[in-house]
């Protein structure tokens, strides 16, 4: 019989204006664990599975459970990032429709039929699948910088390279000078560092603080599946690769984690201003980005971007 068991219940503006857009911390990106469940609503969960859905930013399985009274319901089990998971050797071929799992989890908080997996064990082996174990960020090459032939420092990966994933220095936006203590996610460890993170105006510390203690649950990133706003794509999980098109003078900015999203930044000299029928009216998440070769130093004004997610965690 299966079983359901519930053990129990550019960025001179943030200074004031800066975080109008600030919505936090992600379901589209790698979301916080706590925002949507409940540590301290432990359940145990049995069934078939009845569709598996391998996406980022996280997968999931579904399956059929049935209650005391024999009643179906269909449970969303939500499980780590499918990069996490093929670093530890996991597929969506792992399991298939029709085999009976038991879960070992934490409820959602909003009491819907969907649950974080701790643990879960495959019927057809006893064995535990899909856990997901930390991973080291890539160590440092301490290669010298990859150069053109006229010397330029090359963006790019090396031919018969695949190029190199950075992991991000910093997971929330902090004034420069400043030290705080914050977790991938962006949360801070002590709360009350908040008013040491920026020279906030007071409504936009409290939001902030508001954000901190509600685990980022209102990110547009994590309600309503939407990019990272400016600089925040640097500061998401699987960090970001830089793709060089030389002949056409702009670079590709490839996000690791979330969406998969990315953007432009143009390096063909042009001026920096929207285009008409395009961004001219039409802020982007990422703003519009032309940059310029002054040395080794690629320098990118970015302008123009809107007011719908956030900049940062």
């Amino acid at each position: 019989m299966y079983t359901r068991h519930v053990t129990s219940e550019g960025l001179r503006w943030l200074t004031g204006c800066a975080l109008v857009g600030l919505g936090l911390a992600p379901l589209a990106a790698h979301h916080v664990i706590s925002a949507k469940f409940d540590s301290a609503k432990t359940l145990t969960l049995r069934g078939p599975i009845t569709a598996i859905d391998w996406a980022n930013p996280h997968a999931h399985l579904f399956i059929n459970v049935a209650d005391r009274n024999g009643r179906i319901a269909n449970w969303a089990i939500e499980l780590e990032s499918p990069v996490d998971l093929r670093r530890q050797g996991w597929t969506a071929n792992t399991v298939t429709v029709g085999d009976v799992v038991t879960v070992e989890g934490i409820a959602a908080r909003d009491g819907s039929n969907q649950a974080w997996s701790l643990s879960m064990v495959l019927a057809r082996t006893g064995q535990r699948v899909f856990f997901a174990r930390p991973v080291a960020p890539p160590a440092a090459t301490h290669k010298p910088a990859p150069r053109w032939g006229d010397s330029q420092p090359r963006l790019g990966a090396l031919p018969g390279e695949t190029g190199y994933w950075a992991s991000p220095s910093a997971t929330t936006l902090v004034e420069r000078g400043v030290t705080v203590e914050a977790d991938a996610n962006g949360l801070l460890t002590n709360v009350a560092d908040a008013a040491r993170v920026a020279p906030f105006q007071t409504w936009a510390r409290d939001l902030y603080v508001y954000r901190q203690r509600a685990f980022l649950k209102d990110d547009p990133m994590f309600l309503h599946c939407l990019p990272p706003g400016g600089p925040r794509q640097f500061q998401s999980r699987f960090g970001v690769q830089f793709l060089e098109e030389r002949d056409r003078r702009r670079v590709f900015v490839m996000m690791g984690g979330g969406n998969r999203n990315w953007r432009l930044i143009y390096t063909d000299a042009r001026e920096q201003k929207g285009q008409i029928q395009g961004d001219a009216d039409n802020p982007l998440y990422f703003g519009r980005a032309v940059g310029r070769w002054e040395g080794d130093a690629l320098v990118v004004d970015t302008k123009g971007f809107n007011e719908r997610s956030s900049c940062t965690s």
